[in-house]
């Protein structure tokens, strides 16, 4: 089996947990697509740009697929993920190149898909599930390096946004057992991974309903100035105690998590408070704001204003001194006016991210934009204002990377910098990519001999230039996340 991923991290998930699935059925995998009998890609459909990538692979795939027939050697190719839930007539009919289509809670199937498949016939399996999460399922790890992993807490999401195909795709919220959750933590803590991020649409409403003593727990409340288009539901362990219990199980393993929504951080967040107290979990936080006008907000279904946003944004620089803030923006959805785009732009003013996501909308079938709103904005100007969204964002990212110059910042190793050999790269605890010389140093720990860093290493780096996405800096020493903590 080769395979291919496209699209979120959500899908770097999938393809592991896809690939644990066929690895107990007996098959191998390849990273030689000339070596493959099935060639399986792990699918996007949030923007067309997407989608419009898997159609043109499928493409050059066919002139494979073709040679392979001359020379009796079948290929099978099988699209995965959102694409094959959204579009499972079309990718069927329209190359009758691809052989299977599983959506994203069929990849227990996959056996059975494949062997169907042998015998000439296409197959798919496209049913969304009201209760699959993979929990019994460790996702076969093949990250960079065996230093990060991606561990998925819950699927799907119950939020409405007017512009999102994901509840389409993957279905309804649902979150894993803690304690599966926690048991695949543990094994990655044991492989020696120096960093988990916990995954899902919409962690911090995760609600584990496993545990028959916390059923009759009170519904979450929101945060203050923000609404939703669903009931809060009572009952179950919530992600503040998730990540309470992560956090606990290795002290030099970093945890980050990643997508929460605004509305699920409410006044007492405990949320907050862990991220402040923990030395392991990371100070960064992925806000998503989608755009700074209200009116459009109100368009998308966010469920908060303007004004609500920065609130929590201010509360949460309260909470957490120094917490670096990353966000996704849609630049031109329906009915957006130019003040409206002006309004984005002063929004990535005021709040100065260093991270960012910024895309030009594409409409979605399927959603309430589809439905009931018109996609008006001309691509011409959506392109214009992506352009001078992405410079403000660059030109605020920057200054605030730029105070960080004369710091010095912990760094966990992850390997060789891609423009030289003789530099390597790794992320500090607010999630931006650090460079600095691979050179012999000391280590913390008061051993006379001087060490190499290598990947999976915490190192102390001093930061003395900043760009709007990376940090450039000399080595001070190697150390430990427990050491460091305690010397900060």
């Amino acid at each position: 089996v080769y395979m291919e991923t496209y699209g979120c991290q959500m899908n770097v998930n999938d393809t592991e947990i896809a690939w644990a699935i066929l690895q107990k059925n007996g098959y191998g995998r390849t990273k030689d697509l000339d070596e493959a009998d099935v060639i399986l890609l792990v699918t996007c459909s949030v923007r067309e740009k997407a989608e419009q990538a898997i159609w043109n692979r499928l493409r050059h795939l066919k002139a494979l697929k073709a040679r392979r027939q001359q020379a009796r050697l079948p290929l099978r190719i099988g699209i995965l993920g959102c694409m094959a839930e959204r579009l499972k007539e079309e990718i069927l009919h329209r190359e009758k190149l691809v052989d299977i289509v599983a959506g994203p809670d069929a990849y227990r199937d996959l056996p059975r898909l494949l062997a169907v498949a042998e015998s000439g016939q296409q197959a798919a399996n496209v049913l969304l599930s009201l209760d699959e999460t993979y929990a019994d399922i460790l996702p076969v790890q093949t990250s960079a390096g065996g230093t990060t992993a991606f561990v998925s807490i819950m699927r799907g999401c119950d939020n409405m946004c007017s512009y999102c195909i994901v509840p389409f795709t993957r279905g309804r919220e649902r979150s894993r057992p803690i304690a599966s959750i926690l048991q695949e933590v543990r094994m990655l803590s044991d492989q020696g991974v120096k960093e988990v991020t916990l995954l899902g649409q919409n962690v911090n409403s995760f609600r584990d309903m496993s545990e028959v003593q916390f059923q009759s727990a009170a519904a979450p409340v929101l945060s203050r100035g923000f609404s939703t288009v669903y009931k809060a539901k009572p009952g179950g362990l919530r992600f503040a105690h998730l990540l309470d219990q992560v956090s606990r199980i290795d002290p030099e393993m970093r945890i980050r998590f990643t997508s929460p929504h605004p509305k699920d951080f409410p006044d007492e967040a405990s949320v907050l408070q862990l991220i402040q107290e923990r030395h392991n979990i990371c100070k960064q936080l992925h806000l998503p704001a989608q755009s700074g006008s209200t009116r459009v907000l109100e368009a998308m279904r966010r469920g908060y204003t303007r004004e609500a946003y920065l609130e929590l944004v201010h509360h949460v620089r309260e909470c957490i001194p120094g917490v670096s803030l990353s966000s996704d923006f849609i630049a031109g959805f329906c009915g957006e006016r130019e003040e409206d785009h002006q309004q984005t732009v002063s929004l990535l003013r005021e709040v100065r991210y260093n991270v960012g996501f910024l895309f030009a909308y594409s409409m979605r079938q399927k959603t309430r934009a589809y439905h009931r709103l018109q996609d008006d904005v001309p691509a011409d100007i959506k392109k214009r204002r992506l352009e001078e969204l992405i410079t403000v964002f660059r030109e605020e990212a920057a200054r605030a990377n730029e105070a960080m110059v004369g710091q010095s910042q912990l760094v966990l190793v992850e390997g060789p910098s891609k423009r030289s050999d003789l530099e390597l790269c790794g992320r500090n605890d607010g999630n931006i990519k650090v460079i600095f010389p691979d050179a012999e140093t000391e280590d913390a720990a008061g051993c006379k001999a001087l060490v190499r860093a290598q990947p999976g290493d915490y190192v102390l780096v001093k930061v003395t230039s900043a760009s709007s996405q990376t940090l450039k800096g000399v080595l001070l020493c190697r150390t430990t996340l427990s050491r460091s903590a305690v010397c900060h």
